[in-house]
């Protein structure tokens, strides 16, 4: 799935080409898709990311939401008159056309009529405060995993970067938020964000279907210290990274120096 370098990433590259550009025409190719009516002739404002969904914000004030759930992703197209295969709809510009290709179908599509509210408490790259972040996790006995991984806390978060950011600190996944202290939380917060930027600056990380807005692979995986390495030795300490399963995701850890 992609996670908030991903969408980040997308959300970028859409600002640069459809940023008050009007959509001549939607095609929907999925009935499982919401049947988008009255948007011809509207004007994207702004193509914008929350969490892990990406915002088109319309003229008339109404927001066109998508998430692109597990294998979902967007591709930019000049000269391509055949839609690729799995592509679930269509949207026209005069510059070019956007299409969302999904062979699981799981993304989801849909109009509200206003901006919508966060729907977490955290963004790491807009609202991100140690203190804040240590009161909230002071209250909750979760694994620091699965807080990071939650949405209704913190914003985009995903399997491959909560493992990174916890590996670069040297904390263990099980440890409970409620024992983290603040300084562990000031560390976690620098951490976060230096592995969220630079995820962007390589747009992305791609291990198996992410590819960005004109199909090119993201280059994070080259960078990456612990996740999918398992049995390979540590970076750190030069123990032996493990997979286990937690909250039912697999998860990479060196267990000699994240304590």
């Amino acid at each position: 799935m992609p996670e908030l370098p991903e969408v980040e990433t997308l959300c970028r590259q859409l600002r640069e080409l459809i940023a008050g550009k009007k959509i001549l025409a939607i095609r929907i190719l999925d009935s499982k898709l919401e049947n988008i009516e009255n948007l011809e002739g509207r004007t994207i404002r702004l193509p914008c990311r929350a969490g892990k969904c990406l915002h088109f914000r319309l003229d008339d004030g109404r927001v066109l939401m998508l998430h692109l759930r597990m294998t979902g992703r967007l591709l930019w197209q000049t000269d391509q008159p055949v839609p690729a295969s799995h592509t679930r709809f269509i949207m026209q510009f005069d510059c070019g056309r956007l299409d969302l290709i999904d062979p699981r179908r799981f993304a989801t599509l849909g109009v509200q009529n206003e901006n919508p509210a966060p729907k977490a408490e955290f963004d790491p790259l807009n609202n991100f405060s140690p203190r804040l972040l240590w009161e909230r996790g002071g209250k909750k006995i979760l694994p620091i995993k699965s807080f990071l991984m939650d949405q209704r806390y913190i914003a985009g978060i995903g399997n491959i970067y909560a493992c990174e950011i916890l590996h670069e600190i040297s904390i263990s996944p099980r440890r409970k938020t409620s024992d983290l202290s603040l300084a562990e939380w000031r560390k976690l917060v620098i951490a976060a964000r230096d592995i969220l930027n630079k995820a962007i600056t390589c747009r992305g990380t791609t291990v198996s279907d992410w590819r960005d807005l004109f199909g090119q692979k993201g280059e994070y995986q080259n960078h990456l210290r612990v996740y999918a390495k398992e049995g390979e030795p540590c970076c750190h300490c030069g123990g032996i990274i493990e997979r286990v399963k937690l909250s039912g995701r697999g998860t990479y850890f060196c267990p000699a120096c994240q304590l």
